[in-house]
């Protein structure tokens, strides 16, 4: 049996370039989409605006001054509640199946427990998608068509930055609830994740959390987000490669009831390009330091 997997009206995910690639940078965008395929919808009971708790509204547009600077931006265009790029690519819930998963399917992670696996059963809020149980067929089409497609991609931009510059610095962007908080019940702005220290360097991660505070803003790390499939896996230090997830505080930019933009979205847009900007801004040597120092 064949499922389709044309996603979107236009392509599934791309890339925004810059004139010239001229820092060592890549930033991804992998829950920001919002093309929902009209087969999806049809399987799912939840309404046009429920189905969008998931989303990190407008992370893409938030970033897409980043060819501005010289780093490419890569950004998905369907929606997270669809597939779920910042998971294994077979995290998922034998309970959402009517036949069996492959020996090879992980059905055990803390994620997939939380309905929230590579192909998700929820949305935020713990909400149901479906009305039914899907076939396996319907997932590893999602999975070969567009997961694999997505992480090869994104593998090939991280590699080819690293080889031009010999280092490479992955910024994951995300955005969180408004409601979020740390074991110290504060709602931070921003959390940065480093996997605790194994994806990314502990001088660029100071130096994010510096510059962040320096502005104004309060800045958690690695609580409650310390980084996903994405972050654990592009980021190795030793290698010269980092990975520092970026999650966002929803309540700064929209109207989580409505998904409206509100009127701090141009000011946290401006501040973000003035974050990364300085971020991008280190020196070759401080990386190179970085480098010697994992190993």
């Amino acid at each position: 049996m064949q499922f389709d997997i044309d996603c979107t009206d236009g392509p599934a995910f791309e890339i925004l370039h810059p004139v010239v690639h001229s820092a060592p940078f890549v930033f991804n965008s992998p829950h920001s989409g919002r093309s929902y395929p009209r087969g999806f919808l049809e399987q799912s009971r939840l309404d046009a605006l429920t189905i969008r708790r998931s989303e990190d509204c407008y992370v893409d547009e938030l970033y897409a001054f980043a060819p501005r600077l010289g780093a490419p931006l890569l950004k998905a265009n369907f929606p997270r509640a669809w597939l779920d790029l910042n998971r294994e690519p077979y995290e998922l819930d034998p309970k959402m199946f009517r036949d069996s998963l492959p020996s090879y399917a992980n059905t055990r992670s803390v994620r997939v427990a939380g309905g929230l696996g590579t192909v998700p059963r929820l949305v935020a809020e713990g909400q149901e998608i479906y009305t039914r149980r899907l076939c396996y067929a319907e997932a590893e089409a999602r999975i070969n068509g567009v997961y694999k497609p997505y992480h090869e991609t994104l593998r090939n931009m991280i590699a080819r930055t690293h080889g031009h510059f010999g280092y490479a610095v992955l910024i994951d962007c995300h955005s969180m609830p408004a409601n979020v908080r740390t074991g110290d019940n504060e709602k931070p702005d921003f959390i940065i994740g480093d996997r605790f220290g194994a994806s990314a360097a502990p001088e660029l991660t100071r130096t994010a959390i510096s510059i962040l505070r320096r502005m104004g803003y309060t800045v958690a790390v690695n609580k409650p987000y310390a980084g996903g499939f994405i972050t654990e896996h592009y980021g190795r230090p030793a290698r010269g490669l980092h990975a520092l997830q970026v999650e966002v505080n929803r309540g700064l930019y929209m109207n989580e009831a409505t998904l409206e933009r509100t009127a701090g979205y141009e000011a946290l847009r401006e501040d973000l390009a003035w974050f990364c900007g300085e971020l991008m801004a280190l020196p070759d040597r401080l990386f190179a330091d970085m480098r010697l120092a994992a190993e």
